[in-house]
């Protein structure tokens, strides 16, 4: 992580009180004096201030089911971000690992362990999400096996040069499907059915990796589990 967020990690002080520290020339990083507040530092690098080894807190990791008008963004714009709902210290040092749109709703993953969300959003570790999608034009059944065929053998979305991925396309009723891809394009899903001329009017998300959102009700958060954090752990034989 980066050298001021990994001092705010272990001492009360703010972002900006971390660097105005780093320009003192108080901070050293394995010994000798650090400065860049960008510095890329690990847990088996020795960070001192005064001479004193900072050692910082346990990551945290959160659900949430987001809901609609709200933002997946640690600033609040038109409407708030998802980081309000958490009655949590310091909410807004956390982020949030796989973002959604202002007017969809769902299973949303927040922590402050950088390597952790980076195993759930990066395309190149396969996570799957899936969403409950609800379309304007329905399918019919003798439209349905094609449309799935499609989904799974990858689509030509405006602008992208490549097919996307391979995705898992099942039929709920005529105008709801569960859509399960592994990548996260700009408006995927949306751009997914636009590409096969249809609209998509609701979006939930259900499920990342083998987190499930369950039970919880919108606007609710909770702990993940051990099991939960395992699941996308970058360091699982520490």
């Amino acid at each position: 992580m980066r050298l001021d967020k990994f001092i705010c990690k272990s001492t009360e002080l703010t972002r900006n009180e971390a660097k105005k520290l780093l320009k003192s020339g108080d901070v050293r990083v394995n010994g000798e004096v650090a400065k860049n507040a960008a510095m890329q530092v690990h847990e088996n690098n020795t960070i001192t201030v005064d001479g004193q080894a900072l050692t910082p807190r346990t990551s945290r990791y959160f659900m949430l089911h987001k809901m609609v008008d709200s933002i997946c963004s640690n600033v609040d714009e038109v409407y708030p971000s998802v980081l309000h709902f958490l009655d949590v210290d310091k909410a807004f040092d956390l982020h949030i690992a796989g973002r959604l749109d202002a007017d969809t709703t769902g299973l949303v993953l927040i922590t402050d362990d950088g390597r952790w969300s980076h195993n759930v959003i990066s395309p190149k570790k396969d996570c799957s999400k899936t969403y409950r999608v609800w379309l304007r034009n329905a399918i019919n059944d003798d439209k349905a096996d094609e449309l799935i065929a499609q989904f799974k053998q990858g689509l030509q979305l405006q602008g992208e040069s490549s097919l996307t991925r391979p995705a898992i396309l099942e039929k709920v009723t005529d105008d709801q499907v569960l859509l399960t891809i592994t990548e996260g394009k700009y408006h995927q899903v949306k751009r997914m059915f636009a590409a096969v001329g249809n609209k998509v009017v609701g979006l939930h998300r259900e499920q990342i990796g083998g987190i499930e959102l369950g039970d919880l009700a919108p606007g609710q958060w909770r702990s993940l589990t051990e099991q939960e954090v395992a699941l996308f752990d970058p360091t699982p034989n520490k």
